[in-house]
């Protein structure tokens, strides 16, 4: 890793305020996503994978819709971008396509249609345990990697994952030339390459997660007051407004923004929901939120102590700090997975939020 990020102490204790709250925290690791250039050895985001030059490349058969955009024209806009984010404004030439950008675009046959067939995923995540130890993988496994197919499902409306869990060490012999999809549904479904700076953090539920009377203690003003917890009175409930100290757990307090391992589940796309492993029936936990932005209006208190300056600065380079894979999911969602904690082999499931 040749960066650090460290996200600020949050602006209160909550367990000081709610004591109730201390056996429900959870470790999660925040990957904070850069733009880089990972190998296969690196924990990385839209990176190269670990992948056994002998074991087939995962595809998708599955039924789909849309699609259209080359995934080579998107390949040379992320080497644009990523040489534009290199150099400081005005360096000239910085935006022109290098040879090799413009024979790919020359070789581009414009006319021709997506090959019939399954299609191949693209690399979505690679975390090596000994950078995100919140995983919990089987067996001797050290590492876990995730693939989309990015093209949309009738079903889902968002890529369909795969998951893999592999030990490290028993791959000698790497694959370097993986297939690649023809066309993709939208650009934000080839997430550009990035390095990571994981981050150990607590988290605490959604307040949808707790039971009733603990979410009414929540929303109790004087409890706040009581724990001296320094809120100033902007967010003392009102009558048009009184889940105010409910909304400041739920963006400053609970769950942090942004691409991460275990930790809490957010929700508000939709309620609460029981998850059930499809193969043994036990509850299942957050394996990887996959997450459009880093942070948002609401969630500023997360931005990491190192991105705070860069992040107000008018510098085009830094424009796009918040959203650093490029990665979109729905309107500006969240695609969930979630894995079985007694048998992580078994099947995922995914949700958008």
């Amino acid at each position: 890793m040749t960066f650090i990020r460290t996200t600020p102490p949050r602006p209160v204790d909550v367990t000081a305020v709610l004591p109730q709250l201390a056996p429900l925290a959870r470790p999660a690791t925040r990957l904070h996503p850069r733009p880089g250039a990972p190998t296969p050895h690196d924990s990385s985001i839209g990176g190269p994978l670990l992948w056994p030059a002998d074991e087939p490349w995962p595809h998708c058969d599955a039924e789909h819709e849309g699609g259209g955009q080359s995934l080579a024209v998107v390949r040379v806009e992320q080497s644009v971008r990523a040489r534009v984010a290199a150099h400081p404004d005005g360096t000239p030439g910085v935006r022109d396509h290098t040879p090799q950008e413009r024979a790919v675009l020359e070789n581009i046959d414009w006319d021709a249609e997506r090959p019939d067939g399954p299609v191949p995923m693209l690399p979505v995540a690679q975390l090596y345990v000994r950078d995100v130890p919140v995983l919990r993988p089987p067996g001797q496994a050290d590492l876990l990697q995730v693939l989309w197919c990015p093209l949309d499902h009738p079903e889902t409306y968002m890529p369909r994952t795969a998951v893999f869990w592999r030990s490290a060490a028993a791959v000698t012999d790497i694959l370097t030339s993986p297939p690649e999809p023809f066309d993709v549904e939208v650009e934000e479904y080839v997430p550009e390459p990035c390095v990571l700076a994981p981050e150990q953090i607590t988290e605490y539920p959604n307040s949808l997660e707790l039971g009733e009377e603990l979410r009414e203690q929540l929303g109790d003003w004087s409890k706040w007051e009581a724990a001296d917890a320094g809120l100033d009175s902007s967010w003392a409930p009102y009558p048009d407004y009184p889940d105010y100290p409910e909304s400041f757990y739920h963006s400053n307090l609970s769950i942090a923004p942004g691409w991460k391992a275990g930790g809490w589940p957010q929700w508000g796309y939709t309620d609460p929901a029981p998850r059930q492993c499809p193969d043994c029936d036990t509850a299942m936990e957050p394996l990887l939120s996959i997450d459009t932005f880093e942070w948002d209006n609401a969630t500023r208190s997360w931005i990491p102590d190192e991105d705070r300056a860069a992040e107000s600065s008018d510098d085009a380079r830094h424009r796009d700090m918040w959203r650093p894979t490029g990665v979109q999911i729905g309107s500006g969602y969240r695609q969930q997975l979630y894995v079985c904690p007694e048998a992580p082999e078994h099947p995922h499931i995914e949700l958008m939020q």
